[in-house]
């Protein structure tokens, strides 16, 4: 393949992130390959190591596209001050969102990095940043802005629902309950509102 030099990093950054998303849209994360991407935007794959380290950080950048598509599409609720219908309500939006991007939503859940590999300080902020909704919504239940409890609650509680949607994600639910997903969500939810009060 002739060498290109139509974009300049940033775009270039784009269009790999672009053509790797769909990609894993359409066929599933098992067919992103470096030579998969570099094809559909028109350039070698060595353009995409001057981009990326190696195909693990495409997936790690874009898994963290992922988490802001998430974040843009939960921080648009607004709160309204009743924890458990605020946490209802960010979960319904959650699982709308995996409903609509299945197959991000395993990538950026099931695929491992490999041994010794850790996913890097700015990917952990967008981590922390979306949990800051789930913090937030939980205000009300921690007045005390310095309350460490607060961020770890928030933890166990979307750690909680996630069990509940990756179940429910892999067909696997039925074999626990016959009960809607979201209605177990909501019971999650209620149930760790009433101990966090008592």
């Amino acid at each position: 393949m002739a060498r290109r030099s139509d974009h300049n990093r940033d775009e270039l950054y784009a269009l790999a992130l672009q053509a790797a998303r769909a990609i894993v849209v359409r066929d599933g994360y098992r067919a992103l390959t470096a030579r998969n991407v570099a094809d559909a935007i028109g350039y070698s794959p060595g353009t995409l190591y001057n981009l990326f380290a190696n195909l693990d950080d495409m997936i790690v950048h874009l898994n963290a596209s992922t988490l802001d598509a998430l974040y843009d599409s939960l921080e648009a609720m607004e709160m309204t001050g009743d924890v458990a219908s605020d946490l209802k309500n960010l979960s319904g939006r959650y699982l709308d969102f995996l409903g609509a991007n299945e197959r991000l939503w395993s990538l950026l859940f099931d695929y491992l990095l490999p041994e010794g590999q850790t996913l890097p300080d700015w990917y952990l902020k967008k981590v922390d940043k979306l949990l800051g909704l789930v913090e937030a919504a939980m205000t009300p239940l921690f007045p005390d802005p310095d309350d460490p409890h607060r961020g770890e609650a928030a933890r166990v509680l979307w750690a909680g629902m996630h069990g509940i949607f990756s179940l429910a994600g892999s067909g696997k639910l039925a074999v626990v309950s016959r009960d809607p997903v979201q209605q177990m969500a909501d019971n999650l939810i209620d149930t760790y509102i009433r101990g966090l009060e008592a």
